[in-house]
């Protein structure tokens, strides 16, 4: 008969419980040694800075809101005047107008009255550019700043600025007026200024040029288009850089379209042109390509916006 497995002993040994020291221990536990690192303020731990606790300043909340719809209508356009300070007096498309001028916008949203008085004010003081002139997709694209305006702000527009010159080369297929120009919503314009910064046909661009005649004609029945679908316009502002000869091609074309339309005729202050005739001077031919090139972009162009 088999025997059966002998168990193994097991060998219990009594663990006597810890006794409690008598003395009480003089070293602080670990989690009271964090504590106490945490209640050190951080000002303490430095040189450079006073033992002065580093406290996040409260902003401070009026107590009552500020009337500014009580005030009188005078102060508030001073205010609106301020506010829109910093904007450029002529507006354009350009890769600045969201930092420039798309924030300065947002005041308008604030109340009804504060959006018609401040939307008025500062369309109504600024000039803006019906053809892009800035290089690049802006020089290029099909809706210029004007027909991305509503009707509502082409209403309150009251100047608009047509520079010639860039493009004189291939003018783009965007330079065109048509209904989405939005040009019969321009009530209120009462000033065209006409810039003209070359004379294509100067002898200096001679084999440069698209064909003779080609950019002054093009100039013409642009200039002509504007003035028939501005419904208040009431006087044309010529200037231009100081190569263009009033008595050249390009000017002359221009002021026939001008007389042609019995527009009041005036001249700007940068060339000094005045009624009388312009004496005869020879061009400069450093300055008949200064900021232009080929294609008739202008790098030094005030963008807008």
């Amino acid at each position: 008969m088999p025997r059966r497995p002998i168990k193994s002993a097991t060998l219990r040994v009594a663990v006597a419980p810890r006794r409690a020291s008598a003395h009480p221990s003089t070293h602080a536990s670990k989690d009271e040694t964090d504590d106490e690192a945490k209640a050190i303020p951080i000002a303490s731990l430095t040189l450079n800075t006073p033992l002065t606790l580093l406290k996040t300043p409260k902003r401070r909340v009026p107590s009552k809101p500020f009337p500014f719809i009580l005030l009188p209508s005078e102060l508030r356009i001073k205010v609106y005047e301020h506010y829109f300070g910093h904007a450029d007096d002529v507006l354009d498309l350009g890769p600045d107008n969201y930092k420039c001028i798309h924030k300065l916008l947002g005041l308008m949203r604030v109340c009804k009255q504060i959006h018609a008085e401040a939307t008025h004010l500062f369309y109504s003081t600024r000039s803006f550019r019906i053809f892009p002139t800035y290089p690049g997709r802006y020089f290029k694209t099909k809706k210029p700043l004007l027909a991305r305006l509503k009707p509502r702000q082409r209403q309150c527009l009251t100047s608009l600025q047509l520079r010639l010159g860039p493009g004189w080369n291939a003018p783009p297929r965007g330079w065109v007026v048509n209904d989405a120009l939005g040009l019969q919503d321009c009530a209120n314009v009462h000033k065209l200024s006409v810039y003209v910064e070359c004379d294509p046909s100067d002898g200096f661009f001679k084999g440069f040029r698209h064909s003779e005649g080609f950019y002054e004609g093009f100039s013409r029945k642009l200039l002509a288009n504007i003035i028939d679908d501005l419904p208040c316009l009431h006087a044309i502002e010529f200037d231009a850089r100081s190569c263009v000869k009033k008595s050249g091609a390009m000017m002359h074309g221009l002021l026939d379209v001008a007389v042609q339309s019995q527009r009041l005729i005036r001249w700007g202050p940068e060339r000094g042109w005045t009624d009388a005739e312009e004496d005869p001077v020879d061009p400069d031919p450093a300055a008949l390509f200064e900021g232009l090139t080929l294609q008739g972009y202008v790098p030094n162009v005030v963008a807008a916006a």
